[in-house]
């Protein structure tokens, strides 16, 4: 069973948090994963469009992978259906990232069970967009 962190806890993950890197992040205004990732940098976080077929977002100039990443990351944000979560996750270990965060809608038991064995923070089903505006 998947148990998200308290909104206390996930409170204080995102305001220590600076860096988010968005997988699945659209060009595309009118996509929720747009909507979500300019909310979050209009809020003062630094946005990484993590995204192989597009070449910037939100003026950010978009990587093809996790793995392209330089420097470390305080969330790694996902906009990807619930059957991509397992490859995610496997390069999500490769980075120096504490926080595993899938998008409302977008779950996957085994992978949180994983991450969770390896001492990650893993949050899903929920939009960080909403938490952070619920813990302001």
């Amino acid at each position: 069973m998947i148990e998200n962190p308290s909104r206390e806890e996930i409170g204080e993950i995102l305001k220590k948090a600076k860096r988010i890197a968005v997988v699945g992040l659209s060009n595309n205004p009118n996509r929720p994963s747009y909507e979500v990732a300019e909310a979050m940098q209009q809020a003062g976080y630094e946005i990484i469009p993590v995204n192989p077929a597009v070449d910037e977002v939100l003026g950010v100039q978009a990587v093809d992978s996790l793995t392209d990443i330089e420097g470390p990351v305080d969330i790694v944000n996902i906009f990807r259906r619930s059957e991509a979560l397992p490859e995610i996750a496997e390069e999500f270990t490769k980075i120096d990232c504490p926080v595993f965060w899938a998008q409302l809608g977008i779950e996957n038991e085994e992978v949180y069970r994983y991450l969770k064995e390896k001492g990650y923070t893993v949050i899903m089903n929920r939009c960080i967009k909403i938490e952070h505006a619920m813990t302001k």
